[in-house]
Formats: C-alpha cells, structure tokens, sequence
C-alpha cells in the first residue's frame, strides 16, 4: 500500500508539472528539455499556483494542510503562489450533500427533522478533513454543524505511514538525521492529527478554549452544543464576523488594523504562557473578526500543551532574546538539555548574537523569517542542538501568527509587542504573586501532613535499624521543604504585623 500511495504521489506531481519547482533551479535546468520532452502528452495551460493548489487537493488531507502553513508566509513564497493556496484554507472541494446528510441519519438514529428545524444542505466552508453547514435547532439557536470527511481516517494512516518510512531515511542517510529526531515529530504530528479526527475531542478543546477567554476583550469562542456532538459531527454556536483576511473589508468598518494585529500577538503568548493551551492552526481560514474588531476562533482540531517546565524555558528565552542577552538564551539552552552540557556559554552566546541580532528594531516587512529560520537551523546543527517534538506544533504556530501579521500590519513590531507580556508574565511567575498562589496551593498540603508528622517520625524510628537513613530520606526531605515555605510564611506574617512600626511618619 505504501508504493500504490508513493506511486500516487509521483503521477500527481508530474500530471500537474509540479517537476517545474525543482527544474526551475539552476542546478537542473539542463535537464528541463528532457522532461519537457518526455511529458509532451499533458496539457498544462493552468497557472503554477492554481496546479500546485490542485496537485495539493488530489493527494488529501496532509497535503493540504501544509498548503494552507505555506499560504501564510508571502515572505517565503511568491505572491501568486500564496493566492492559490490560500484557497486551500476554507475552500477545499467539499463532498456531497447525501453523505452529509446519510452521516446525520446514522450519527442520531432518527430523520433530520428531528434533530434540526433547518439544515442547509449546500456546505458554507470545507477543509481537508471536514465540512461545515449552518443549521437552527429546535428550539430556535443558530448552529454551525462540523461533520467528518469519509473515509478520512484510511487516507490520512497512509500518509502517515509514509512520514514514518520518510523519517527512517533521514535518519539513516543524513548525517544530523538523529539530532532533528524525525520520528518524533512524525509521532507528534500523527497525535494531533488523530486528535482532529475525533470531533469529540475538537469539542472539548473548543469548550477549554472558551473556558480560558471566558469575557475576554480579545477573543470570542463558539459555545459547544454538546447534546448533538458526536466522533463525526460537532455542532456549535453559529458565529459571524468578517474573514481575518479581508482586510479592505474590514478597514471600511473601522476596525483598527494595526490594533488587531497586535492582539493577535497578545492572544498568543496568553495561550501559550499562561494557559499552556494553545490553538495549533491559526491559518486565515479559522479566524473572523467581530464588527466590535475581536478575534474569533472557529476551529480547535488541532491544539496543543506546554508543561510548566517548557513555558517556564520558553519565556526565559523569549525573555532574554526580547531584552538581546544572549548569554541567557545560551544559558537556558544548556540548562534545559536542549545543546549538550559540554557546550561553552561564550560560543553560543556569539553564534545566537550573530543570527538574531540583524533583525531588531525592524518592523515585519523587513525581516525574511525564512532566512532567519535557516540560519537559526545552522547554528542549532554546529552546537548539536536537538529539535524538540512538543515544540514542533509551537514553532508551526508561531511562524502562522508571524505570517498572518504580516498580511494585517507589515509594520508590526513583533517584538516589542511581545515583551511586555512575557515580563509581566515572568514577574507573575517569580514575585510575590507567585508566593501567594504557591502558599495558597500548598495549604491543603500542610494541613494534611503537619499532624501526621510525630506519627511519621515516630513510626520511622521505630521500625528498625536495619536502614535508618533511607526511610528517614522522604521524610527529611518533606519537612525540609514544608520548613522553608513555613518560614517564607512567618516572615510575610512578621511583615504584615510590623508594617505598621516600620514604614516612616
């Protein structure tokens, strides 16, 4: 199956002269006569952007999506080319009505009529993996109903399979193909993808989502009808707004340009830093924008969490990068394990200076994110860095909200937007805000084990001699930790009680 699929592939690519993107270098124009002449038999009187966009669509989901990812980065890729496959993004051709509707039958177990008083048969938007129409419930609520593609599942698995066989190669027959841990990333990958073809799950990311920006000034999130949802059918609060991309559209309502893009940038960091629950494809498709200029989120197929050790990571190097010390962002890069520990500070330092300095204080039209990417990646390969699986989806992210202000506002300041978030957010984390939440979590804690610990000790003494200081270990170790947040609290305690004596009249 893998060779039928790989075979596909290749048909696909030469029946829409995909051939004409690699022939197109310098390197192998000699060989352009050849092919062209060997081809003779396809008719290919359609643009590039319009065939790669076909040739994308042909070969299914994955494809896709990695047209819609390229859609966002006009600074990587032609315009032309960037216009075709933005239609990839809400526009993929949808599948027909009847099996929509046969899938509705079968999902509730009963007529149409019953579950909604009225169903748009003709679909409003359709994506790689599902379509959606507008519905109204029978008690009158307006709904956006998401069903799943057929036969989604058996597709995607060979794509999949193919990434697997892929990654292998890169890893055998390229030199840092262990270092970049392709597997990993492919097993990344096949875990949201399979997440996304579990609209239960979409719901439930969805429901957290909205949940997170409860009475948000900045993003809106449909409410999920939950009665109605299923593995293939998700139904939610219809929403209106204008496409993010449309953006003379929204100018002549007034929204403020500039403003919305850096909220985006806002929305971002929150779900990244203070959520650790981030939505993974913010493509131009899954946005509107409300006629009050709020975000709205449409899609939660594919999210993504950060421990606290990765946010806590993620910031410090935001943070030091924001601010151009760069021996922080080395420091941080050996602590966390991401370079190896034999690493010397000083030649990182200068290697980071060298790759992120040229691009400060410049606003987004003058920075080549895609040069600065390759770059980035040399150094990583010179100092042994190793590419990390749960930030691949981040990184994706991060280069999708980059690429969508860059169409919003090409004077935005990614960077000073940014940084006033991450320090407020590092303040929040390592002052006296995070004491409080700290105590205020371990006090259940206290409560439970301060009257346990005569017993304890006592049941530690007095079970034997044969290794007294191994089961004294956990015990130690406890009530060393429980002592210092014990005086960390008697002294705020002192503190608040002598305020009074110690401020000045």
């Amino acid at each position: 199956m893998k060779l039928l699929r790989l075979a596909k592939i290749f048909y696909v690519a030469l029946r829409f002269g995909l051939e004409e993107f690699v022939l197109g270098h310098e390197r192998f124009r000699w060989l352009r006569p050849l092919v062209m002449a060997a081809l003779f038999w396809r008719p290919l009187d359609a643009p590039r952007g319009e065939r790669l966009r076909l040739a994308l669509e042909a070969l299914g989901p994955i494809f896709v999506k990695f047209g819609q990812m390229l859609s966002t980065r006009r600074d990587m890729i032609p315009g032309d080319i960037a216009d075709e496959l933005a239609m990839l993004q809400d526009r993929v051709p949808p599948f027909p009505s009847g099996i929509a509707l046969e899938t509705l039958r079968r999902v509730y177990g009963k007529p149409i009529e019953e579950v909604f008083a009225e169903f748009d048969p003709v679909p409003v938007a359709s994506a790689s993996v599902a379509q959606v129409h507008f519905a109204r419930l029978l008690d009158g609520r307006e709904a956006a109903v998401k069903i799943l593609r057929p036969d989604i599942r058996r597709v995607i698995a060979h794509d999949v399979s193919l990434l697997y066989a892929g990654a292998v190669l890169v890893e055998t027959l390229w030199q840092d193909g262990k270092r970049l841990r392709p597997r990993e990333v492919v097993a990344e990958f096949e875990k949201h993808i399979e997440d996304e073809l579990d609209l239960m799950r979409e719901a439930a990311n969805g429901s957290q989502l909205r949940r997170n920006f409860e009475d948000s000034d900045l993003l809106l999130v449909p409410e999920i009808y939950w009665d109605w949802c299923h593995k293939e059918v998700m139904v939610m609060e219809r929403m209106t707004g204008t496409p993010i991309s449309q953006v003379d559209a929204l100018r002549a309502q007034g929204i403020d340009i500039p403003k919305l893009a850096a909220a985006g940038v806002t929305i971002f960091f929150t779900q990244v830093f203070r959520d650790g629950f981030f939505h993974a494809d913010m493509h131009p498709g899954n946005i509107l924008v409300s006629p009050d200029g709020r975000y709205i989120a449409l899609d939660f197929g594919i999210m993504s969490t950060l421990t606290a050790s990765d946010k806590n990571y993620l910031a410090q190097n935001f943070l030091a990068f924001f601010n151009r010390d760069y021996k922080r962002v080395a420091e941080a890069h050996i602590e966390s394990g991401w370079a190896p520990p034999e690493t010397r500070v000083e030649e990182l330092e200068a290697a980071v200076r060298a790759v992120c300095e040229p691009i400060f204080d410049r606003p987004l039209r003058e920075i080549s994110f895609g040069r600065f990417l390759l770059r980035l990646f040399q150094t990583s390969r010179r100092f042994g860095v190793e590419i990390q699986p749960q930030l691949v989806m981040l990184q994706k992210t991060f280069l999708n909200i980059e690429g969508l202000g860059r169409q919003l506002d090409p004077e935005l300041d990614l960077w000073k937007t940014a940084k006033p978030f991450l320090e407020r957010w590092m303040s929040e984390q390592l002052g006296w805000r995070a004491l409080i939440r700290t105590m205020k979590t371990e006090a259940p804690h206290w409560g439970t084990f301060l009257p346990q610990l005569p017993r304890l000790v006592h049941h530690a003494l007095s079970a034997g001699q044969a290794k007294p200081a191994r089961d004294m270990e956990p015990i130690v170790r406890e009530l060393r930790r429980q002592n210092r947040l014990l005086v960390v609290l008697l002294l705020l305690l002192a503190l608040g009680l002598f305020w009074p004596y110690i401020l000045p009249y």
